[in-house]
């Protein structure tokens, strides 16, 4: 099997890091956005990248000014899932997590961390982690628009394939805080996400995610049920914490509610993942009421990911 094409790297100044890319005759040219964040060095990159169908970068921009990228035969973008506040479903969105999508019709479905599972070593799987993790923050900054007043900017969710945690031997995060910062990006708006890991590889989660923590990253850890997510809360101090939403019918409700209200008391984002039935939907709107905690959600039944954050879905559909 070939190499890979590797992503680009930030070059170093002496002023301002910036990434190298190679130049382009005729760039496509990012969306115009009406109350953009500026990000003026990821505006001056965006506009430096080729053009050429990534014949001499593997990362560049489409026609509508998306950025894409290729990881073996494989073309690939971004999509965003938002995550919700239930109680206001119809308002903002609080972050999004980036998903990683086939470009191509012969690519659309296909589940690239499933195929490394499989196919990749442990180089390769984190290649593609570090690619995805950079489309996802170009993708996602360069339409951000800027919150109204009194509101947070939206936070951009990443996920970390357990592969990767014993694939990299140290200092986890040190290389996406370097392509961040000679970005011009925000580091703290980043939230990676942990997987799930066995009792045996505990040991594990809690140094990679020190790593993170010491890197400048807030991190969020997925739990099975309320008892789970409870140690891991007194182990770990995670920023969020993500339960899958298609089990809530197996937990019990006065675990919930301790859940929810110890995750508030301590300023820890409870986020129900994965929600797709209305039962499901009842039962969070049931936990927001008796717990006296806001309750975050995100899955299809409130929205399917897209390329566009929600701003720029509704000026498409307008």
């Amino acid at each position: 099997m070939s190499q890979p094409a590797q992503p680009a790297q930030p070059a170093q100044t002496t002023q301002t890091a910036q990434p190298a890319a190679t130049p382009s005759t005729a760039p496509p040219v990012a969306p115009v956005l009406s109350h953009p964040v500026s990000y003026p060095v990821l505006q001056h990159y965006l506009a430096r990248l080729s053009g050429a169908g990534g014949a001499t970068s593997s990362i560049w921009l489409d026609a509508d000014g998306k950025a894409q990228g290729r990881f073996f035969n494989c073309t690939m973008g971004s999509a965003f899932q938002p995550i919700r506040q239930l109680d206001a479903a119809a308002g903002p969105a609080l972050a999004y997590e980036g998903l990683a999508r086939g470009v191509a019709v012969a690519d659309q479905g296909l589940s690239l961390w499933k195929l490394l599972d499989h196919a990749a070593s442990d180089d390769e799987s984190i290649e593609l982690d570090r690619l995805c993790r950079m489309l996802h923050a170009i993708n996602f900054f360069r339409q951000l628009q800027a919150p109204a007043a009194g509101q947070e900017p939206a936070d951009l969710y990443l996920n970390v394939h357990d592969r990767l945690l014993s694939a990299v031997s140290s200092n986890h995060g040190h290389a996406f805080q370097r392509i961040l910062a000679a970005l011009g990006l925000p580091i703290e708006r980043i939230v990676l996400q942990l997987p799930q890991v066995t009792p045996q590889q505990g040991w594990l989660l809690q140094y990679v995610a020190d790593n993170y923590r010491r890197n400048g990253f807030r991190f969020a850890v997925n739990a099975s049920g309320p008892v789970e997510a409870l140690d891991l809360l007194a182990r770990l101090r995670p920023d969020v914490l993500k339960l899958d939403a298609r089990l809530l019918g197996q937990a019990d409700q006065p675990g919930l509610l301790r859940l929810a209200q110890t995750c508030h008391a301590q300023g820890i984002r409870l986020v129900f993942k994965r929600l797709e039935a209305s039962t499901a939907l009842a039962l969070l709107r049931w936990l927001a009421v008796a717990a006296g905690v806001p309750v975050l959600a995100q899955g299809y039944l409130l929205d399917a990911p897209d390329a566009l954050l929600l701003s720029g879905r509704e000026r498409a559909a307008a």
